[in-house]
């Protein structure tokens, strides 16, 4: 089911958070909506459920006009951060409630329960309470009950939030098994870039109401369409350095350290204000110009370590190198910078 939002607009109490947003999911898909908190994400998927109504615009699925249709007349399953489930229902009543209030049949309910279990796996605790159930498990619960209608689009909103990191991990694969499997279009509502990153087809990337950028995960890693976009995805973050091109394909920031633009932005004018972005991963390990600086950070992470080196003018990059031991904070360094792989943006933050 392809999902379009046009000129999708809400406001509250007067304020308008979202102003003609565009938005179109393709059939079986996994969008991801990622973005700060505040920035209208739940917002968007709360109105495409039905929740929220919409102050302007239209909300499509397929060729219908859903705009105006309450949340029960539209055929989406919703999965929530805390799992919404009936504390005095077992998992299986849990997952067959939605079947009961459309009054389907019992032995059809039997039959599609226990179909939802083997697809998430959770077929040994049907006969649990939430309160016996992990957290993972309580999330599978919920994801067989959000899919047991049949539903035409999959809502994720934060789902993975109240778990912990290794059941994250775990429910991360299986959230994008199981909509792969089933080819259901679904939307992801998070602000965790690595959530966004490893489960969905496509990100859209939001700030402030507004889509700053959509594209396949790597893409936008690589090709950020600004600052924002550049600056939310990666960690450790990238980093920032303003300053102007200087001519003859060099680079000179704010603070005065020199650098080589990358080959392909050789031809920019002199004096034109730019902003040079270097990720952690571009610096320390290879490159054709080196940078020298004292060692003023260290963060051990097992397979890998981070450091944050102070340049003689004040400004810092950061390096992810695997791991080593062989450095002290205060040490002096001269380490290699791909220049190449940098990204650069103009003075509005777009980049060039």
């Amino acid at each position: 089911m392809q999902i379009v939002l046009k000129d999708f607009t809400k406001s509250f109490d007067g304020l308008t958070v979202i102003d003609k947003l565009n938005l179109t999911i393709n059939d079986g898909e996994m969008l991801a909506l990622l973005g700060p908190s505040g920035c209208g994400k739940s917002t968007t998927l709360l109105a495409i459920s039905g929740i929220l109504r919409v102050n302007g615009g239209q909300i499509l699925f397929g060729d219908k006009d859903v705009s105006n249709l309450p949340s029960q007349k539209r055929n989406v399953g919703v999965v929530f951060q805390n799992y919404a489930l009936y504390p005095h229902m077992t998992a299986f009543e849990n997952i067959a409630f939605p079947l009961q209030v459309r009054k389907t049949g019992a032995a059809e309910i039997e039959e599609r329960v226990r179909e939802m279990a083997r697809l998430t796996h959770i077929e040994p605790y049907l006969d649990r309470r939430p309160g016996q159930l992990s957290g993972g498990q309580q999330q599978r619960v919920a994801l067989a009950r959000a899919l047991v209608r049949r539903p035409d689009v999959l809502l994720l909103d934060e789902p993975l939030a109240n778990l912990d990191a290794k059941l994250r991990l775990e429910m991360r694969s299986e959230i994008r098994r199981i909509q792969l499997e089933t080819g259901i279009t679904a939307i992801l509502v998070t602000h965790d870039q690595v959530e966004a990153m490893s489960m969905a087809d496509r990100i859209a990337i939001m700030d402030h109401g507004r889509i700053q950028q959509i594209a396949a995960p790597e893409d936008m890693y690589h090709r950020p369409s600004n600052t924002f976009v550049a600056g939310f995805l990666g960690n450790p973050p990238i980093v920032f350095l303003e300053g102007k091109a200087i001519g003859n394909g060099a680079f000179e920031s704010a603070s005065g350290m020199r650098m080589p633009l990358p080959e392909r932005l050789t031809g920019l004018a002199a004096d034109q204000p730019i902003v040079m972005g270097v990720r952690p991963e571009h610096f320390g390990v290879k490159g054709r110009h080196t940078v020298r600086g004292t060692v003023s950070f260290i963060e051990p992470q097992g397979r890998e370590t981070h450091f944050d080196l102070t340049v003689a003018e004040g400004e810092v990059l950061r390096s992810i190198q695997a791991a080593r031991t062989d450095i002290s904070l205060g040490s002096e360094v001269e380490w290699p910078l791909d220049v190449d792989k940098a990204l650069v943006f103009d003075s509005e933050g777009n980049r060039l």
